[in-house]
């Protein structure tokens, strides 16, 4: 693994560093610092105060005990502003792009649907059957940049045998909620008029797992025939709190820095004070000054009876964890055909890694693949 996929393959969700705290520590912890025993203490307010010593798991493959064994240090990381950032991620999936294509070859299109712009994935072999079939991705980066429409598409596409469109849509802060909703709803609306709806999944990984259900509640509001199947990989459906998972991982899990969440406070009664704070900047300046328990932006919140089947998958060292398991309850309780799979130990999207070696990140785009072509030919 080259050492940029090393560095960033884990930058999913967000692209960028993290804000930080006043309790964060000025330096990186030693190893002389670093506790030696377990500890748990829980404050008059509830807060857990707590150390864990964590072993790598001996029963995941050697590539993810590597994964596991890289530290990061938990200082705040220096800031960097938007567009440095934004061109580390389009040199990263520059990367990721030749990376997937050596194991899925393809052929890809730039191009726009609706006046959106679009990357068509076009499968290499695919079968005169599955061409009257389309899988719909939104990629993840954070709603500020894009880390996924590569490594979301290409692998998928090759696994499934189905062409992938991946949408490109308007990003925050520069266009916040709905933006990249109603991007993904006219792209969807042009679909249907080549492909049918049962033959239509749409899918995202992190900020993509986000839009999916999103969009998947605007298409039921606007009266429109909803997809065969939804895929929501790593993802939450909550702006109103950011779950346990939140305070305990970094985007490499248990190693990197991590900011202490604050409650979120906010004034649903019209008087245009909205304040948003999920843990997450880049989805704080997503959300904007929209109520956080709107049903679009917060699907937990929305009517989802009748909404496809839909397979959620996620891991055990997961930052989104949390959002994506409840999502997932909010689901079955309305009744969806909803599955979750959960991998050990393992941090968040790790299925964006392209290593061969790493037979976790390859099995779980096989069980995604898998998932849409069931639901497709039913």
């Amino acid at each position: 693994m080259n050492s940029m996929f090393r560095h960033t393959v884990l930058l999913l969700l967000f692209a960028s560093t993290a804000l930080a705290a006043q309790q964060s520590p000025e330096t990186a912890t030693t190893a002389a610092e670093a506790p030696s025993r377990d500890t748990s203490y829980i404050d008059n307010n509830g807060t857990a105060h707590v150390t864990r010593l964590i072993p790598v798991p001996r029963d995941i493959s050697p590539k993810a005990q590597l994964i596991l064994s890289r530290g990061e240090p938990d200082e705040a990381p220096p800031e960097v502003s938007l567009s440095v950032r934004r061109g580390r991620m389009d040199a990263y999936t520059a990367a990721a792009r030749v990376a997937w294509s050596r194991l899925c070859p393809n052929q890809i299109v730039e191009d726009k649907i609706a006046g959106v712009p679009v990357r068509i994935v076009t499968p290499e072999g695919l079968p005169e059957a599955n061409r009257d079939k389309v899988l719909l991705n939104v990629h993840g980066g954070g709603f500020n940049t894009d880390s996924g429409s590569y490594t979301e598409s290409i692998p998928i596409a090759g696994y499934s045998k189905i062409k992938v469109v991946a949408v490109l849509y308007r990003m925050a802060p520069e266009h916040p909620f709905p933006a990249a909703v109603d991007d993904t709803v006219a792209v969807y609306k042009e679909l249907l008029k080549t492909y049918k709806p049962e033959h239509i999944v749409i899918y995202g990984t992190s900020a993509g797992a986000i839009l999916t259900p999103e969009v998947a509640v605007r298409l039921k509001q606007l009266g429109l025939p909803l997809p065969a199947a939804l895929g929501i990989f790593s993802g939450m459906g909550d702006f109103t709190h950011p779950g346990d998972s939140r305070s305990l991982f970094a985007l490499e899990g248990w190693s990197g820095h991590v900011d202490p969440p604050t409650f979120p406070r906010h004034n649903y009664q019209g008087t245009g004070i909205v304040e948003v704070n999920t843990g997450y900047p880049e989805l704080d300046n997503y959300a904007g000054q929209t109520d956080p328990k709107d049903p679009v932006l917060s699907p937990i919140y929305a009517d989802l009876h009748g909404m496809p089947p839909s397979l959620f998958v996620t891991s055990g060292r997961d930052q989104m964890f949390s959002g994506t398991v409840n999502l997932h309850r909010a689901f079955l309780n309305a009744g969806v055909d909803a599955r979750l799979v959960v991998y050990d130990a393992l941090p968040h999207a790790f299925w964006y890694n392209p290593d061969p070696d790493f037979p976790e990140s390859i099995e779980a785009n096989h069980i995604m693949a898998d998932f849409f072509v069931k639901q497709l030919n039913k």
